[in-house]
């Protein structure tokens, strides 16, 4: 902890006090590559589905050009709010019968490029949010 005052006329007397805060058990995703997402303390080489909580290694679709509707419901089970999917390196967009899935759930869907998706789901992570990411490295 650090403390400053100004004593100086010209200034307000302040206290200001900076803590660390503790690390968080949240799934913060740490870094991410064309071959590797870092996951808290894992290293992830293939697709996954990730919560603040839950992260599933072994969910089929390797790549964005396989996700069908059936694959969904893993998702699903998790109850989140708000799912992103990142696609890889390329910004795609989902095919119609997985938004129409989405869209007949009530449940909001954003479909980006890899790092945007990392990005956003700490953010949102860090906003206390129900979000789920299902993170495609091709």
């Amino acid at each position: 902890m650090t403390m400053t005052i100004s004593r100086t006329k010209r200034y307000r007397t302040a206290v200001v006090q900076f803590t660390l805060e503790q690390g968080s058990p949240a799934n913060l995703i740490r870094g991410y590559s064309d071959t590797e997402l870092r996951i808290g303390a894992q290293h992830v080489h293939r697709s996954c589905i990730v919560t603040a909580e839950r992260l599933i290694t072994d969910w089929e679709p390797q790549t964005f050009a396989d996700l069908m509707p059936a694959h969904l419901e893993a998702i699903f089970a998790l109850a989140p709010e708000l799912v992103l999917i990142g696609t890889g390196p390329v910004q795609r967009f989902a095919a119609a019968p997985v938004r129409a899935e989405f869209a007949r759930r009530r449940l909001g869907l954003e479909v980006m490029q890899l790092g945007a998706a990392c990005r956003t789901f700490n953010v949102l992570l860090q906003e206390e949010r129900q979000v789920a990411a299902a993170l495609f490295l091709r």
